[in-house]
């Protein structure tokens, strides 16, 4: 790559912007279910709603960073676009390189999210397997 032109970075823009969204929908649906086991746990108190939400609380923690890193992935390549403007082709190269690791640790800690709650909803599943069995 010879010379990195000003549309480059802003690629990540969308791509940035629609994790972003998937981001915040995983935030606000695992809330809401946090909500309701808060809620189920006050007036009956169980050991498998703890069990449950220290499982929340480790993939809220992952959603945040990937947040985090998603939007320092954004913020390095706008500085890369400012570098590429002002002619710091060297510079600008090296940002988009980092706003590109960005991008693929967040996308790495969201599939990792996923399997951690893929894992629970079997646990669930099973569960409701075991309860129809002794029926």
């Amino acid at each position: 790559m010879d010379e990195l032109a000003i549309s480059t970075p802003a690629l990540l823009f969308s791509i940035i912007s629609l994790l972003m969204i998937a981001f915040t929908n995983r935030f606000m649906s695992m809330a809401s279910l946090i909500r309701d086991l808060h809620e189920r746990f006050l007036k009956q108190p169980d050991k498998t709603i703890l069990i449950q939400i220290k499982n929340l609380r480790k993939r809220i923690s992952m959603i945040r960073n990937m947040q985090i890193i998603a939007i320092t992935s954004l913020l390095v390549s706008i500085l890369c676009m400012f570098f590429i403007f002002w002619g710091m082709d060297i510079i600008a190269k090296w940002l988009f390189v980092m706003g590109l690791i960005g991008l693929s640790i967040s996308l790495i800690i969201s599939a990792y999210e996923i399997m951690i709650s893929t894992e629970a909803l079997d646990a669930e599943i099973s569960d409701m397997e075991e309860e129809i069995k002794k029926s």
